[in-house]
């Protein structure tokens, strides 16, 4: 006779971790690493880098062939919906694919929610020559292409990991999927969805005890890593104008003031150019104590390869190659810089022309584009309207300046984590890695986490991802790390299936 599902079961008795790796690691050869492939050749950019999205129909397409791969895995219990809102005006809103599986124990109303997104992040140059955005390559258990790191893996490593609990029926509490395709423009349709999905007549998200978000780093290809934090980010551009149009430089340099000479004496209020400290004591806060004492174990783990990570410039000076250096080569410092410590980057620049086109003609406006990444406590939205007052007021020479928002979002700092899932975690990790869970505080951000943390205080927050070491999301040769893919897949099928 079968036991009672309420039964207290040991957690390590719930699921054999050997077969689900097995399962899972066959499913991402045969099939996702597949899947991905088609993904990564669609440019679905989310719409902050493509005006047109609805009309050019790549995010269309990468939901609807995500959703009919997630159907055609019949998964038992398992329904899905592509939904769809409007904006006021009528305009579509980027789709939301949704889906729900049943609970298989005794259904305490507790809810295991899995996030994603499919949208990604324009080409960017600098591809190695037998690589592109949209021209995927698989070689040495890499992927290669746009978006299969960040964030198309998710969906597919999602139901993955419930097949391997399936499988082996093992209980599991109600679970429900979110893939969004707004995440890389600072996922401004996602509120509107979740608002939808919680209608108090209709709540669709219930009482989640669980968030799975697979849209983050990993300090190493080693062990599972749990993000503890999330910057936030103001961003925007800045632009100032002198003149109407260009004036030969003979006839006006000296007399009338360089606009690019103006705007980096705005910039120098809001950071010192020689260390790369933000002045304004507003964009800082304190590091707390367990972060604090988080990252100093993870220093230790991870060293100098904090910094040595990333592709240095170098050259040859008498022989030997000389490499640029970082800010800090203090590892713990290393890793405050780039998780709680805020920092000014030059994303984009207009009213240059190339440098071919370039005559000697004084330029009547520059821009730039800022991304400023916030400290995980620091408010996005008060930092925004001082950001905008600090560089617009009292322009030099009354010169015309202007900040145009685009928009700010918080950053997040974790819960604090309850003995069960820390202890999940551990587990997972030492079961599929050898080696404990680290943690670690990323310099991205993730918008979601702040909305699901004020709705769902309770909630234990599985912030994960592949972007591990020379990844290079955003960038050129991003890549998909699939033998540390595998292995987080089945590490998320252990956590869900030992939640109480």
């Amino acid at each position: 006779m079968n036991a009672p599902l309420h039964r207290e079961i040991p957690p390590s008795a719930l699921l054999d971790t050997d077969q689900a790796l097995a399962q899972v690691s066959a499913q991402w050869d045969n099939d996702i690493v597949r899947q991905l492939t088609d993904y990564i050749t669609i440019p679905a950019k989310s719409p902050a880098f493509d005006a047109d999205w609805a009309a050019h129909g790549y995010i269309e397409t990468v939901v609807r062939n995500a959703a009919d791969w997630v159907l055609a895995q019949n998964v038992p219990g398992l329904t899905l919906e592509i939904v769809r809102l409007q904006r006021p005006d009528g305009t579509p809103r980027t789709p939301v694919l949704f889906f729900e599986i049943s609970p298989t124990k005794v259904d305490t109303g507790q809810t295991v929610l899995m996030y994603g997104h499919l949208d990604k992040q324009p080409e960017f140059n600098g591809w190695r020559n037998d690589l592109g955005p949209w021209t995927p390559k698989y070689e040495d258990g890499k992927l290669y292409g746009r978006g299969g790191a960040d964030d198309g893996y998710a969906v597919y490593a999602a139901i993955a990991a419930v097949q391997a609990l399936k499988t082996q029926n093992v209980p599991h509490p109600r679970i429900v999927g979110l893939i969004e395709t707004c995440e890389e423009s600072g996922s401004y349709d996602l509120l509107p969805y979740i608002d939808a999905l919680r209608a108090p007549d209709n709540n669709r998200l219930g009482d989640v005890g669980l968030v799975v978000c697979l849209d983050s780093g990993a300090g190493n290809y080693d062990q599972l890593w749990l993000t503890t934090s999330l910057r936030g980010m103001a961003s925007g551009t800045l632009k100032v104008e002198i003149l109407t149009e260009g004036i030969h430089s003979g006839d006006a340099s000296g007399l009338v003031p360089s606009s690019f000479r103006i705007l980096r004496h705005v910039l120098d209020r809001l950071e010192d150019s020689a260390t790369g400290r933000l002045l304004p004591a507003s964009f800082h806060c304190e590091v707390p104590p367990d972060r604090l004492a988080q990252a100093r174990a993870t220093a230790a783990i991870l060293g100098p390869e904090l910094f040595k990570r990333f592709p240095w410039a170098h050259y040859d000076c008498g022989g030997s190659t000389t490499f640029a250096l970082p800010t800090t080569t203090d590892p713990l410092q290393a890793l405050l810089n780039r998780t709680w410590i805020p920092t000014l980057s030059v994303t984009g620049a207009d009213g240059f022309p190339a440098m071919k086109d370039a005559g000697n003609v004084l330029r009547p406006w520059t821009a730039f584009k800022l991304s400023l990444r916030l400290p995980p406590l620091v408010n996005a939205a008060a930092a925004v309207q001082e950001l905008k007052a600090l560089l617009e007021d009292n322009a030099p020479y009354q010169a015309k300046v202007t900040f145009e928002s685009a928009g700010g979002a918080t950053g997040w700092n974790a819960p604090t984590s309850t003995p069960w899932f820390e202890q999940a975690l551990n587990a997972a990790s030492q079961a599929h890695f050898g080696a404990s869970c680290g943690h670690i505080g990323q310099g991205g951000t993730i918008p979601l986490m702040n909305m699901l943390s004020e709705g769902f205080p309770k909630a234990q927050m599985m912030v994960c991802g592949v972007l591990g070491p020379r990844s290079n999301a955003h960038g050129p040769n991003e890549f998909l790390h699939v033998p540390y893919a595998r292995k987080l897949t089945a590490a998320v099928a252990q956590v869900i299936a030992q939640m109480p």
